[in-house]
């Protein structure tokens, strides 16, 4: 029997169901300058607000490595905490607007496709679409991934 955890199950994943996700974050100084910083990421569109003011941004614009990691990340809780193997990998991935510092984002996840993994009788390919928005409600960022999701043991889970 498996134990239910917040995560959904390869069974309970819909195609076309869309999850909004709760979780909103307002995006920081701190937040960016660490990231940048972890990530070795010297572009100065990220760092220096001298010389992004000459940019065609006209200020400094968060690390979009980060904006996506927030967009996937609050979907984790109630998507995939202890369903998912791990991801397989992204697809396509944009940016069609620029976040900045102090934005607010908020995500939505959508399960577009399923199959039964090839390979693993207990599991099975997900793929989800990320998008996360703005404040104003400008798309900032879409994402689609792969993720090899746990099967359901429990026959109550379906």
């Amino acid at each position: 029997m498996s134990k239910k955890t917040s995560g959904r199950y390869f069974e309970e994943l819909v195609i076309g169901e869309v999850y909004r996700h709760a979780i909103t974050r307002t995006v920081t100084e701190t937040d960016n300058l660490l990231f940048t910083a972890l990530t070795h990421n010297t572009q100065p569109l990220h760092l220096d607000e001298a010389f992004s003011q000459t940019s065609m941004y006209g200020s400094r614009v968060v690390n979009s490595i980060f904006t996506l990691g927030l967009a996937v990340g609050v979907g984790v809780t109630e998507l995939t905490l202890g369903t998912t193997l791990g991801n397989l990998g992204f697809g396509s991935i944009s940016f069609p607007n620029p976040v900045r510092i102090g934005d607010t984002l908020r995500a939505e996840t959508e399960v577009v496709g399923k199959r039964d993994s090839k390979s693993r009788p207990d599991a099975g390919v997900v793929e989800f679409e990320t998008r996360g928005f703005n404040q104003e409600g400008k798309l900032v960022v879409t994402a689609r991934r792969l993720a090899l999701m746990k099967k359901a043991n429990d026959p109550g889970i379906a």
